[in-house]
């Protein structure tokens, strides 16, 4: 009987899944693991609210990991995530800082993950609500949360220029941070703008990360059309 994989990560096709997704493949590039079972969600379907997975994660969302190599150690919210599997397992700190030798790089790195939670997220998220999901169209909701979300875009365009990362010295290092605010920056044309011409160094930002390989495999985690397949 083959071994268990030191992970299970609960996922669907989202932004915050796949900034998980991403560095995971990050992990296995440069590290060769930890590797990982993946249970996929339709969060349409809801599942995410039985019982079982309520005892991972209380708030009955995605993403989640159980870590099978450290006595079944649950995790939950997207950055919380990112932060534990770098301490447990980027042991090189190749995706970030020492926060005691480097604490002003580490704590930088922070402010841009938390930025991307208190921030891009919550008003992507509400833009793609109001836009597609809403039982009815309110021209106003809409229209706030789509140019909030670019009004955050501008930051990220005054933050990155003669930058290639968020965080770190010089034109900084590839970090969580990036990972972290990646997948929302993915799905801008699904709700925000078709393109990201308006903001060319975010844009070229966008694209750096979008080359690199782990980033690909991490966006075809479940693969496109896994629930129909079911």
């Amino acid at each position: 009987m083959a071994s268990e994989k030191p992970l299970v990560f609960y996922t669907g096709r989202t932004p915050n899944g796949y900034k998980v997704s991403v560095f995971l493949e990050e992990l296995k590039a440069a590290y060769g693991g930890p590797d990982y079972d993946t249970h996929a969600f339709n969060i349409w379907e809801n599942k995410q609210k039985e019982p079982w997975f309520i005892a991972i994660n209380p708030n009955g969302r995605i993403p989640a990991i159980t870590d099978r190599s450290r006595n079944n150690f649950n995790v939950f919210e997207s950055a919380a995530i990112l932060l534990y599997l770098a301490q447990h397992y980027d042991k090189e700190k190749r995706f970030t800082f020492d926060p005691v030798t480097e604490p002003d790089d580490y704590s930088e790195m922070l402010q841009w993950i938390f930025f991307a939670h208190g921030g891009v997220g919550p008003m992507n998220g509400q833009a793609n609500f109001f836009t597609h999901y809403a039982p009815e169209k309110i021209p106003y909701a809409i229209n706030r949360y789509v140019n909030e979300t670019k009004r955050l875009y501008s930051v990220l365009e005054i933050r990155l220029k003669d930058r290639d990362y968020l965080a770190g010295p010089g034109r900084g290092k590839y970090t969580i941070a990036d990972s972290n605010l990646w997948g929302w920056i993915h799905i801008h044309a699904y709700s925000i703008t078709p393109t990201l011409d308006e903001w060319p160094v975010l844009k070229a930002w966008y694209n750096r990360l979008a080359a690199r390989p782990a980033h690909q495999a991490g966006l075809n985690v479940p693969p496109v059309g896994w629930d129909k397949k079911q």
